[in-house]
């Protein structure tokens, strides 16, 4: 008998159901912390149903951030959630894990033996970029003050297209740099070379090249960008250098296309960072920045500090965070070597080619990207299509079926071209794959066989579909 007579409660020696406690049938609060507290499985019960309709992580095709690591991974992610990252001197050997990881960065994208490099890891991508501006500001300014520049006349400015992610419009506004965008345009889905010098003067801090254009998935022609760079500072005593933002693309094409020259083999790149938690295979969120020399990264953006103990360089923005990340880091670093990640990386971008190829047979779409570069497929309707729905509504019949597909114009000067764009992660296999193919075909069949009937009834308005 789990009851006793009527008057009495639950018996203490069960523990009170789920859904047959007080808290579930009651609202709880939400914007002011309740006077008690409640059992942990109950509290757990409840977070969970609030996340229920929130939609499944692997079928999120808008997000570049990893939504799977194997079990192994995880159990030590959550074995040190507790080590904070910036205690190096109680935390020595996760220190050294970190140290590991610029080291091997550093060596995949081929940072001369000769030049003493320095990275650090940072909590994203969007960190990252914000050390990486910083140092060529303070450079620059060093730089300019000696020749005489007077670096108060006008605002420092960085060069970049139009197609950058908005850690670099955050990082101009908050460091009060002028963003000058070279605009895209449908022959130049990534930097225009021809007009990029157009753009720098003696205030320029440094050029961005993006390695994976949010929009399109496009490489910046950084070999390209190198040698225009290296041709300007043969004539001005003004030096020009180059930033990588290689968010994706860094830690993808070393692995596909190592002959391609992006990195630290082209002699004006200073800096490259890469966010872990996309194509290195992370969780979110962890991001990593390497410069190529020590002279790049200026002394009064390195402090010491002491805390807890001993005395620590630091060189980040954010201070205190988990070092789960950058454990799971060299996890995979050690787990997957440069043939694991490569098989990943190759097969994740058969996929993205798959798709591209399944999308292009309905004869409905112009590509924009194949998934040649990093594995995003993303296109646009053609002029000629004929349909009565555009992508937005296309993205909302997928999200029937979980997809989430978004459709978004894109930036400046091609604000008039909407798109949508698949990324392809790791975890998104053939058999996904193909049942993406079919939900894409089931949505373009439902919505041509939709039609919008309207029916006026004096004020009375009505909407609906047929089939």
């Amino acid at each position: 008998m789990l009851y006793g007579e009527k008057d009495k409660k639950w018996d203490k020696r069960y523990e009170i159901p789920i859904f047959g406690s007080e808290e579930e049938g009651m609202t709880v609060s939400k914007y002011k912390m309740a006077e008690s507290g409640m059992e942990p499985r109950i509290a757990y019960q409840l977070v969970k149903d609030q996340l229920i309709d929130e939609g499944n992580a692997r079928q999120n095709l808008a997000t570049f951030c990893q939504t799977y690591m194997e079990p192994e991974a995880e159990r030590l992610m959550a074995e040190t959630l507790e080590k904070n990252a910036i205690d190096k001197s109680e935390y020595p050997q996760t220190a050294e894990i970190e140290n590991r990881c610029v080291n091997i960065l550093a060596d995949l994208w081929n940072a001369p033996p000769s030049e003493t490099y320095m990275g650090t890891s940072t909590v994203g991508s969007s960190e990252a970029c914000m050390l990486g501006g910083m140092a060529m500001k303070f450079r620059w300014r060093n730089l300019a003050q000696k020749r005489g520049l007077d670096v108060m006349r006008q605002k420092p400015n960085l060069v970049i297209s139009s197609g950058y992610q908005v850690c670099w419009e955050k990082f101009c506004v908050y460091w009060d740099i002028e963003m000058r965008e070279v605009p895209m345009d449908a022959a130049h889905l990534s930097i225009d070379t021809e007009k990029v010098l157009d753009y720098v003067d003696d205030y320029t801090i440094g050029i961005v090249g993006i390695l994976g254009i949010t929009y399109t998935g496009k490489f910046d022609d950084i070999k390209k960008l190198d040698a225009l760079v290296g041709e300007y500072n043969k004539t001005h005593e003004h030096e020009l250098v180059i930033h990588v933002d290689g968010a994706s693309g860094a830690m993808f094409a070393p692995f596909v296309d190592p002959l391609l020259e992006w990195d630290f083999r082209l002699p004006n790149v200073v800096s490259i960072n890469t966010s872990g938690h996309k194509y290195g295979l992370v969780y979110p969120g962890v991001g990593w920045i390497v410069w190529r020399n020590k002279e790049y990264l200026p002394k009064e953006l390195v402090f010491e500090v002491s805390y807890l103990g001993g005395k620590m360089p630091t060189m980040a923005i954010n201070f205190s965070q988990s070092a789960s990340q950058i454990i799971g880091q060299y996890y995979n670093f050690l787990r997957f070597g440069f043939s694991g990640y490569q098989e990943i990386h190759e097969r994740t971008k058969k996929v993205a080619l798959f798709l591209a190829k399944e999308i292009e047979k309905t004869g409905l779409f112009e590509i924009y990207n194949h998934g040649e570069n990093i594995p995003i497929v993303c296109y646009k309707l053609k002029e000629d299509a004929g349909v009565p729905w555009t992508l937005y509504d296309l993205a909302d019949r997928l999200l029937m079926k979980g997809w989430q597909v978004p459709a978004y114009p894109l930036p400046n000067a091609m604000e008039d071209t909407v798109i949508q764009r698949y990324v392809c992660r790791a975890d998104l296999g053939f058999n996904m794959a193909e049942e993406l193919v079919v939900d894409f075909h089931d949505a373009i069949q439902e919505l041509n066989r939709a039609r919008i009937l309207y029916h006026d009834e004096g004020e009375n308005q009505t909407y609906g579909f047929t089939h």
